[in-house]
């Protein structure tokens, strides 16, 4: 066999067998977990859309995202009051 053919099909292989092997309680706890980043960072954009009309910015970067996720709506209102206090 060709050692090309070879090496597509186990990078092709080992992939599905990875997925169809996986439980499916990762799967759900890593689809939760980047639902929660996408409410997050849309939660941070309308927080700068609707703050900028008051000056307020938060950039939308690693740490906010990981706070907003983590903490939730919580996170992205004292994000926004530690950026409100430091100002």
């Amino acid at each position: 066999m060709d050692p090309v053919l070879v090496v597509l099909l186990l990078g092709l292989a080992i992939p599905l067998l990875l997925i169809v092997g996986l439980p499916s309680a990762p799967i759900q706890w890593i689809g939760r977990l980047f639902t929660k980043l996408i409410i997050a960072v849309i939660l941070l954009f309308f927080v700068n859309l609707f703050g900028a009309q008051f000056g307020l910015h938060i950039p939308i970067n690693g740490f906010t995202a990981v706070v907003g996720t983590l903490l939730g709506v919580p996170g992205v209102i004292s994000l926004t009051a530690i950026h409100i206090w430091l100002i």
